[in-house]
């Protein structure tokens, strides 16, 4: 509006889920002519993988006669931006698998500009043509039900943050010197004429921003914008992060072609993902002056109210390390990896849901990646992997987490209406698997993607026997699902349905106990006839049930002890991590955090999607003890429904203090907590307004109420 943003869109979903967005422009109109102006594209088939698409179009329309004059129609001109082409990258060109935006290609002697401002002469422009009618959705009473084209629907959820973000420093520059004043405003870099440039600037920490570059002269100069999460060593190995000798940079990149005026500004379509930001330069016959260089952060708006502090002071880090890596992981979806994908999986996102959750206090976005998954269900029932999607993937293990995942906001969020909205898709996902239930009274053959966890001794992520059928891995997955499901079936009125799911739990928990547990090892085999075990069977036993509560510590420890299981990855501990505190070992918590702490030695800034080597320096799943930290060590969860009740059950492990605070729907959750001696404690502990529950402590119960009590247990 008169050459300010005010909005940026739609909300990110599928065509029959069309977003619109409602904006107030009173604000920003002045007296005489206004100017509304809009960049509207469509990346074609270089689109990501999680960009629905129907075809290029445009509307704005009035919520009343007044406001009709903003009307898209024939008081709008349109001009096809020819100074714009997208830079296609593949999987090939970042030799490992890529699904997000292209690149952008712009030449400033074709660009318009000021066309957004009123000086602006716009007699070369066209007119409108229109491409069709927008409904406010098929489901409406009084059409006839034709689902086609755009379905439009409210935006569900805030406007992402958006705010400017300085670069760091200069870490390195050839062929020219270059210091930082112009990444603060403080002084040009001047690249001479033809001359080649290079200079690597340095965030120092990963981030999501939209680069802003402005410049002057340099007609028929190139300037391109390489971006990494990390840099690599010749054989292609990243190392410490914060190292820069002797390493390149590849990746994502933009290219911007001035043409010699003054102060023009360039930015992207879409915003990008890096630490490291690279500028190769080369300048024909004039000098080139740049003036600035920095960036727009952008993300979900993501607050942290919850908070985690200890005796231990890299816990601190590690927080930091994994906050940063959750909010970057979060934007009008939440994304696996906000570099590589952008795209919305079950098996990440209920991971950064429960973060979001307990740091933030926010449920919007867990709410609206429910409703993803709800939606995308198949015919046969299953939840798609991912969504939104433009490619269709199904795997069917991350159906069942789908389940957990209504199962985790039922109990955060008194909120009837969503859970049972969800029953419908939750009973066709477990009707499905019903039917996959051999003689055996185990799955048999499995089709589409079995995946359950990356590990290097399961073939993409399979676990032995998936496909061909009675794997314990998933059957035990199946009966963690069901048990779930039971308990919203039987808390919303349905006690048959609940009483169902928990006999073909119990029947199928007796199946895989018949046939995978190993006595003489004390463990679950994956599967009735391999010698292979694993981490992930057992500990989904625990979780499970499969193994009797009197014997789960002992399990636990075997799991822990036994260097020859297949282990679970950065994702798969976090069900590792809800088993320990299960079996009742929550004190050895805080020592199974050691991967996090080799993380920060390597220099991350976000936590990464596996060990070393890894493709993706920034992937949510990893960030989960943010979460554990509040729910375990401090010991912070839902006792009822609704986070109606909560029980404090802290597992301090080597800690002598640690205190935080959990956001709940009525306040906040505050705990400091303090060894006394060798089994007292004393807890400090405020409720918010309505709150109550019990604190446990070494089998010692104390009630707590509303407002704040100390206690003392010796």
């Amino acid at each position: 509006m008169n050459g300010v943003q005010v909005s940026s869109g739609p909300q990110r979903s599928d065509v029959t889920h069309w977003r619109y967005e409602t904006i107030d422009l009173a604000p920003r109109l002045h007296a005489g002519r206004n100017v509304i102006a809009a960049i509207v594209w469509n990346w074609g088939a270089a689109r990501p993988v999680a960009q629905h698409s129907h075809r290029t179009g445009f509307l704005v329309q009035g919520n009343s006669a007044i406001e009709a004059a903003a009307n898209t129609g024939p008081g709008w001109k349109v001009l096809v931006d020819s100074a714009y082409a997208p830079i296609v990258i593949t999987s090939a060109d970042m030799g490992n698998y890529y699904a997000a935006a292209p690149g952008d290609s712009i030449s400033a002697a074709r660009y318009p500009w000021g066309w957004e401002t009123a000086g602006y002469v716009d007699d070369g422009w066209a007119g409108p043509a229109s491409v069709g009618q927008v409904k406010r959705h098929a489901m409406l009473p009084g059409d006839y039900g034709e689902v086609s084209g755009w379905q439009l629907e409210p935006r569900s959820i805030p406007p992402m943050e958006e705010r400017e973000q300085p670069l760091a420093t200069v870490r390195r520059a050839s062929g020219i010197k270059a210091d930082t004043g112009f990444l603060h405003r403080a002084g040009d870099l001047v690249i001479a004429a033809h001359t080649t440039a290079s200079i690597l600037l340095d965030q120092s920490h990963t981030t999501n921003a939209y680069p802003v570059l402005e410049t002057s002269g340099g007609a028929g100069s190139s300037i391109r914008l390489t971006y990494a999460e990390a840099l690599v060593d010749p054989k292609g190995q990243k190392g410490n992060r914060n190292e820069i000798e002797g390493r390149t940079i590849h990746g994502v990149h933009d290219v911007f072609l001035p043409d010699g005026g003054s102060h023009r500004r360039f930015t992207t379509l879409y915003w990008r993902d890096f630490r490291y930001i690279q500028l190769d330069i080369t300048t024909r016959d004039e000098p080139l002056r740049v003036h600035d260089l920095h960036g727009i952060f952008t993300a979900y708006p993501l607050a942290e109210r919850g908070k985690f502090s200890s005796d231990l002071p890299w816990l601190g880090d590690m927080w930091r390390m994994n906050w940063n890596g959750a909010r970057i992981g979060a934007f009008e979806t939440y994304m696996d990896t906000p570099y590589w994908e952008q795209l919305q999986y079950v098996g990440d996102t209920r991971v950064q849901g429960l973060i979001s959750l307990y740091v933030a206090g926010d449920d919007r976005l867990v709410r609206q990646a429910i409703e993803h998954f709800d939606l995308s269900r198949i015919p046969e029932g299953l939840t798609t992997s991912r969504y939104p999607s433009s490619l269709t993937q199904i795997i069917p293990p991350f159906s069942l987490i789908y389940v957990a995942m209504v199962h985790d906001y039922f109990m955060q969020r008194d909120d009837a209406a969503f859970v049972r909205a969800r029953l419908a898709g939750i009973r066709g996902i477990l009707e499905w698997y019903a039917r996959h239930v051999d003689s055996t009274g185990m799955l048999g053959t499995m089709p589409y993607w079995n995946y359950v966890d990356w590990t290097p001794r399961w073939d993409r992520g399979v676990p032995p026997r998936a496909d061909a059928g009675h794997s314990a891995t998933i059957s035990l997955l199946y009966v963690y699902a069901l048990e779930k499901a039971a308990e919203l079936e039987q808390a919303l009125g349905m006690p048959g349905a609940a009483a169902d799911y928990r006999l073909r739990a119990q029947s199928v928990r007796a199946a895989v106990r018949s046939r995978a547990w190993d006595p003489a090892r004390g463990l679950f085999r994956d599967s009735p006839d391999t010698t292979s075990y694993s981490q992930q069977t057992n500990v989904l036993a625990i979780l499970a049930d499969a193994v009797p509560t009197a014997t789960q510590l002992t399990v636990m420890e075997r799991v822990l002890a036994d260097t020859t299981l297949t282990p679970a990855s950065y994702y798969f501990s976090f069900y590792v991590l809800e088993a320990l505190r299960k079996a009742g070992l929550g004190d050895r918590y805080i020592e199974r955090l050691a991967p996090w702490q080799t993380m920060l030695k390597l220099g991350l800034t976000s936590a990464p999607e596996n060990p070393e080597p890894t493709r993706s320096d920034t992937h949510a799943w990893a960030a989960h003890p943010n979460y554990g930290l509040l729910a375990t060590v401090l010991g912070v969860r839902p006792s009822s429904p609704g986070f109606r009740t909560v029980r404090i059950q802290p597992a301090l492990g080597q800690l002598r203090r640690a205190e935080g605070r959990v956001p709940h729907p009525s306040g906040d959750v505050a705990v400091a907590l303090a060894r006394e001696g060798e089994r007292g404690l004393r807890a400090d502990i405020t409720l918010p307004a309505g709150l109550s529950g019990d604190l446990v402590w070494h089998g010692q119960r104390r009630q707590l109420h509303e407002g704040r009590q100390v206690i003392q247990i010796r």
